[in-house]
């Protein structure tokens, strides 16, 4: 399904090795106007038919910006640290024949391979996603994978642009560490979350914690973009593991590992639980007209046939119009089958297979959205904080990205099934 792009060659009637796979948190499988090139909601990363990791090398202390010019030009890779006006810490890099490099941002330059722009909660319509500013940088991250077992894949802040450096300036938040080599931050940062357990309907939520250039793990800034640095945290690691989330300022990725991927749901898996659903033919408790959750292509438009739910109780309903309540908000409406007032929304099958943390039944609907997928699914991300703007988390639907309300963030589904 995620063949190897133009970038990843690889030998005739043989499949690359898979490092893993990045899924943008907030989009139900596609991108609102479908996945083009370098810029989708699904990106993975295989071996290349060549190296092209790169690791450090020689270090330059420059007291003039033309020497700083001519190294930068020199055609390799390196990072340059402004600490004055006159003083830049040029660190080269040389080229890695064990790694691989792959490279995230907002920019739609050559040396990006996967192109994130900023998630809109709830947004699923193109119309809507227009973002004045973006937070997220346009050189954000790269992901360096090991080309030999067990493929490790480790995650550092910042991208080289297209004159293969990285150019902290004067204001970045930088520092020389106690071995001698240098380090920095990015503006907004890139902060990484390994859940406790992997990504299993076992796992727990770990800590957020920010990554510098150089891959080191800090406790978090004050504030996303405050000069003062966190603290080292010295017994984590910048290895991504399955279920792994990293965090833009602006889009949140989900890293699942190839093994992790073999062992997951598919998007048939999801469509034939989507078969036996509407084949067990559900019906209006008060229209007794038989229900159907629509094919995963037509995931915008609301249908005839499409189910409804009451988010308060969990009752499933055929779309219908009575229900209002003077004396509460436009979408509250009074369950006929139980008389609980609440949220009266259309329910949306998760099709994203790589959200999901087992194989179950989807029975459960995310909270205020009607996003459906299994239990276990849902408790897991009921429980996620994801970052929101500058200092704020919150969990949220990882469908569409819309935050999470109620008392649990989701809702038991209660299907009545046929009279007949």
């Amino acid at each position: 399904m995620f063949a190897p792009g133009p970038e990843e060659p690889c030998a005739p009637g043989k499949e690359p090795r898979k490092y893993g796979e990045l899924v943008v948190l907030g989009y139900n499988g596609a991108l609102p106007n479908g996945d083009r090139g370098r810029r989708k909601s699904r990106f993975a990363l295989y071996k290349r038919s060549k190296a092209n990791g790169v690791k450090p090398s020689t270090v330059h202390v420059i007291s003039t910006p033309q020497a700083s010019k001519v190294i930068s030009c020199k055609g390799q890779h390196s990072i340059s640290y402004t600490l004055s006006r006159n003083q830049t810490v040029v660190v080269e890099y040389t080229h890695d024949d064990d790694t691989d490099m792959f490279q995230v941002g907002r920019s739609t330059e050559s040396p990006i391979d996967f192109v994130v722009t900023d998630t809109v909660s709830g947004s699923q319509n193109s119309d809507e996603t227009q973002i004045t500013q973006s937070t997220i940088s346009r050189f954000a991250c790269r992901i360096v994978c090991d080309r030999n077992a067990p493929y490790t894949a480790r995650i550092f802040a910042a991208g080289f642009d297209s004159s293969k450096n990285i150019f902290l300036g004067e204001k970045a938040a930088k520092w020389k560490n106690p071995d001698g080599h240098m380090d920095g931050l990015t503006t907004n940062g890139v902060l990484v979350m390994h859940p406790k357990g992997g990504f299993t309907e076992e796992s727990k939520p770990g800590v957020w914690r920010e990554i510098s250039v150089c891959g080191d793990v800090y406790t978090l800034r004050e504030t996303r973009s405050a000069q003062q640095r966190g603290k080292l945290v010295e017994n984590e690691t910048n290895i991504l593991q399955d279920g792994s989330l990293i965090d833009l300022c602006g889009a949140t990725l989900l890293w699942r590992t190839a093994d992790g991927l073999f062992h997951a749901p598919t998007q048939k898996h999801i469509e034939a639980l989507r078969q036996e659903i509407n084949a067990a033919r559900p019906q209006c408790p008060v229209g007794l007209n038989t229900l159907a959750f629509p094919s995963i292509n037509q995931k915008d438009v609301v249908e005839e046939k499409q189910p409804w739910a009451y988010l308060s109780c969990g009752h499933v309903h055929g779309y219908h119009n009575w229900g209002h309540r003077s004396d509460t908000e436009a979408n509250e409406r009074e369950c006929p089958m139980c008389r609980t007032v609440g949220p009266y929304v259309p329910l949306w099958l998760g099709c994203e297979a790589g959200f999901y943390v087992d194989a179950g039944p989807p029975t459960h609907a995310f909270t205020p959205c009607g996003h459906v997928c299994s239990e276990k699914s849902a408790k897991y991300w009921s429980l996620i904080p994801l970052p929101h703007g500058t200092h704020a988390f919150h969990a949220a639907c990882p469908f569409c990205a819309t935050q999470l309300v109620g008392e649990q963030n989701f809702v038991k589904l209660i299907f009545q099934g046929p009279v007949d």
